[in-house]
C-alpha cells in the first residue's frame, strides 16, 4: 500500500519563504480547496493519505516534502536551510515513526526534500540555497551503506533540485536543461519541458501514473506523447507560495 503523507494548507501561507518569485496575495480558503482536490487525486490513484495536522506558526508547513527523505528502508528527518521552517520537521518525524526507523540531518548541515530525487537506488540531491554540502555528507553516511549512490547536481535558476528534474518512471525524467545539466542524467530518457513554461519540470508519479499541474499544457502535451498517463490539478494559489506538486506530499510504501 502506497501512503502519502500531506500538511494542512496553514493560515499564515501568506508569509511563507520566498526565493525566486515576488510576493503576491495568496487566497487561503482557494488553496486550502486546491490542496483537497490534490488530495483526492492521489487517493484515486490508489494513495492512503495520513494528514498531519497545519501549524499556524509555520507558513510553509504544507510543503511537507521538504522535512523528509524517505527511501526503503530508513526517513531521514531534514534540516530545512530556512531557518524559519525547521520547526516543521518534529511532526513530520512523528508521522514517519511508525513506518521507518528514524535518522535525522544535524547542523551544520542543511537538506531540503526538494532538492532529492530518488530514482531506484541512485540518488540525486541539489546542491542549492537550501541544502549544502554538509548535508549531503551526512546524507551520504546514512544511506549509501544501504546500497544508495549519492549524486549531488548543481541547481542554478530555481529554488530546489525537483523544480528542475523528475522522474516520469525509473528510466524517464522530465527536465528543464537550463536549470540543471543533462549529463549527470546520461542514463536515463529525458523529455524536456516546453521552452515557455520553465517551471514545468515538476511532476508527482504514483505507481504507473502521474500528476501534473494543469498550468503547463504545452509541457504535458510532450509527457502524454512519451506514452505517460496524466492527471492534472490546479495548485496555482499553492505555486505563489514556490510550491509544486512534489512538495505537497511524501509517498512511500506502507511495507518496508
Amino acid at each position: 500500500m502506497l501512503i502519502a503523507l500531506t500538511r494542512e494548507v496553514s493560515a499564515s501561507i501568506a508569509d511563507c519563504e520566498l526565493t525566486h518569485l515576488a510576493r503576491a496575495p495568496i487566497d487561503v480558503e482557494n488553496a486550502r480547496a486546491q490542496h483537497r482536490a490534490y488530495e483526492e487525486t492521489l487517493a484515486a490513484l490508489g494513495c492512503a493519505i495520513i494528514r498531519v495536522e497545519a501549524a499556524p506558526g509555520l507558513p510553509d508547513a504544507v510543503f511537507v516534502e521538504d522535512a523528509a527523505v524517505v527511501v526503503d528502508e530508513v526517513a531521514l528527518i531534514a534540516r530545512p536551510g530556512a531557518a524559519s521552517r525547521r520547526a516543521e520537521t518534529a511532526a513530520v518525524a512523528e508521522a514517519l515513526g511508525p513506518y521507518r526507523p528514524l535518522r535525522a540531518i544535524a547542523a551544520p548541515g542543511t537538506l531540503d526534500g526538494g532538492d532529492v530525487l530518488v530514482v531506484g537506488h541512485d540518488v540525486f540531491v541539489g546542491v542549492s540555497s537550501r541544502t549544502n554540502a554538509d548535508g549531503i555528507e551526512q546524507m551520504r553516511a546514512a544511506i549509501e551503506p544501504l546500497g544508495y549512490k549519492i549524486r549531488p547536481v548543481a541547481v542554478t535558476g530555481c529554488l530546489h533540485l525537483k523544480s528542475a528534474v523528475t522522474a516520469l518512471s525509473n528510466d524517464h525524467l522530465l527536465i528543464n536543461p537550463d536549470w540543471v545539466p543533462r549529463g549527470i542524467f546520461a542514463s536515463f530518457g529525458l523529455v524536456e519541458i516546453d521552452p515557455l513554461e520553465p517551471a514545468a519540470a515538476n511532476v508527482v508519479r504514483v505507481g504507473g501514473r502521474l500528476v501534473y499541474p494543469e498550468a503547463f499544457p504545452r509541457t504535458r502535451a510532450r509527457i502524454e506523447r512519451a506514452g505517460f498517463e496524466v492527471r492534472t490539478v490546479d495548485v496555482s494559489e499553492l505555486a505563489k507560495a514556490e510550491g509544486a506538486v512534489t512538495c505537497c506530499s511524501v509517498i512511500f510504501d506502507a511495507v518496508r
